[in-house]
């Protein structure tokens, strides 16, 4: 039985995690390159320039076929919820449905309404109408980021929410605090705006091509000359948001953040390690023994983590063994508490169907936050309910090396990337960069490295939360459905199947209408 459920869970979670990555490589373009498109049709509108005209609609049509393939996967990303983690649905559905369904209703039709405009409209409506459709397409589609954004923050981060004993669900007391919470608002600022850099890369990179073939010259230019400096202004955007985004880990999630930097010890004035190679998992037990080599910068990830150069960051043995002069609880201890919570709620349950109304009122009274009694128990017990499904201290450590090793990636693609656009902006305003035929390789070259960068950013964020599904309330082993583990590795691989399909249909429809380039009216 036990077995048949893991079969469940990890393949349950490697058809989400695929469902995820084949979507991302579809929305970030999406959301960067509908705003440089609108900019681009703002300069037409303003300046009458057949030119612009012409360069947009060339954009367009590239943006068209990647729009497309993002909803499709997206669809299957938000059917999943129910089919694969109907228990998760059920615990916080109330909470987590909420942005779906906003998202749904209000930016997704908002975008799919005036993408018909954006696309069909060209001289059946005015220019001025023409381009409010086109920021309105823009906007929907990253107000539709927002909203899955803030559903995924509260899985990071549950806040503005209640546990409901008889129906056994978390349900929402403040729909703002869930909206605009801290780790929301960082979280949407920081994606969206590495998702205008890579769309600033894609545009960079194609119109490079362009200049390296010698077409389209000022189409490329001008095309580099906005991308670029868009993408340089949203990548300075991004470092600042991530510095951000550190600090909040290190106050909501620590274990994510010991296991991106493979601190194994704690310590004040601890460093930040820039590069460094991980022995294998066997070998290593303390920071002494976690890497055959490493550079780090002294005391930068204390600086980071709490802006404080002295401050103490805990380790992963500190989180997992309990540190109690830090006023760390061990991992075994809050797994006895949250066992404390589930027979409390079993309890209640078998009082229910026995009909004893005055056990029912005795457990009431631990989960009513009025009361001292049940101030004590939410705040001593409850709130670490997840581990008591937890069979072992060392369940809460995520995969080291891949979070270590993507952090690194996508750390050092943002910097490359700011140092790139930087010089790309300055000689393409100074009619030099068509010369420069290396630079203009590498600018080629920075749109898969881009997508991979993107891609790592994901990986830090959800694989860094295992083992939870709903940070510290819900492991993956409790979220997900009572399938069988056959089914799940079924669809996996039809879905592999689909996705890879459309991945290379996109690919080749891009690099066709890529080769054919702008279109004469």
């Amino acid at each position: 039985m036990t077995t048949d459920l893991l079969q469940t869970v990890d393949w349950s979670r490697a058809q989400f995690a695929l469902t995820a990555i084949y979507h991302w490589l579809f929305v970030p373009l999406t959301l960067g390159l509908s705003v440089l498109i609108a900019i681009m049709e703002t300069l037409w509108y303003r300046t009458g320039d057949p030119f612009w005209r012409r360069t947009v609609q060339f954009w367009m049509r590239l943006f068209g076929v990647n729009f497309a393939i993002g909803v499709a996967t997206g669809l299957i990303l938000e059917f999943e919820f129910g089919t694969n983690w109907s228990n998760y649905s059920h615990f916080v559905g109330d909470i987590f449905g909420a942005p779906l369904a906003i998202e749904g209703i209000m930016a997704f039709f908002l975008e799919s309404t005036f993408i018909a405009v954006m696309f069909f409209g060209w001289n059946k409506v005015s220019r001025g109408f023409h381009l409010t459709a086109t920021w309105l397409t823009a906007i929907g589609a990253n107000l539709s980021a927002w909203w899955i954004l803030v559903a995924n923050s509260w899985m990071q981060h549950p806040v503005g929410c209640t546990f409901n004993l008889d129906t056994v669900r978390n349900e929402m007391t403040s729909f703002w605090e869930v909206a605009f919470s801290p780790v929301a608002v960082n979280k949407f600022s920081h994606t969206v705006t590495s998702s205008f850099t890579l769309a600033a890369l894609f545009v960079v990179g194609v119109s490079a091509w362009y200049l390296l073939r010698g077409r389209e010259r000022r189409m490329a230019s001008k095309s580099i000359g906005i991308a670029a400096l868009f993408g340089l202004v949203a990548a300075l955007v991004t470092a600042f948001t991530g510095d951000r985004s550190g600090a909040i880990v290190a106050r909501t999630q620590p274990m994510k953040l010991a296991a991106m930097e493979a601190l194994y010890d704690g310590r004040e004035g601890a460093p930040l390690t820039v590069v460094g190679v991980l022995r294998p998992e066997a070998e290593r037990t303390s920071d002494d023994e976690a890497f055959y080599f490493k550079i780090d910068l002294p005391k930068l990830l204390s600086i980071m983590s709490f802006r404080d150069a002295e401050a103490y960051v805990a380790g992963i043995n500190d989180l997992v063994a309990g540190n109690p002069e830090r006023g760390i609880l061990s991992t075994q201890e809050k797994i006895d508490r949250g066992r404390v919570a589930i027979a409390q709620l079993n309890f209640y349950r078998q009082a229910k169907e026995a009909g004893d109304s005055l056990v029912m009122r005795q457990i009431q009274g631990l989960f009513d936050p009025s009361t001292p009694d049940g101030q004590n128990f939410l705040t001593q017990n409850f709130a670490y309910l997840g581990y008591g499904y937890l069979h072992s201290p060392q369940q809460i450590v995520p995969n080291v090396p891949l979070l270590f090793y993507s952090f690194r990636v996508m750390v050092g693609a943002g910097s490359l990337f700011i140092v790139l656009l930087a010089a790309v902006w300055w000689l393409n305003r100074r009619d030099r960069l068509a010369d420069k035929r290396w630079l203009l390789w590498v600018m080629i070259a920075c749109i898969p490295l881009s997508y991979l960068a993107s891609q790592a950013g994901w990986i830090v964020a959800e694989v860094g939360r295992q083992p939870w599904a709903i940070q510290d309330l819900m492991p993956v082993g409790v979220a997900v459905s009572d399938l069988p583990g056959e089914a799940v590795s079924t669809t996996f691989f039809l879905f592999l199947a689909l996705f890879t399909a459309l991945l290379i249909a996109e690919l080749s429809i891009l690099l066709r209408q890529i080769k054919i380039g702008p279109k004469n009216e």
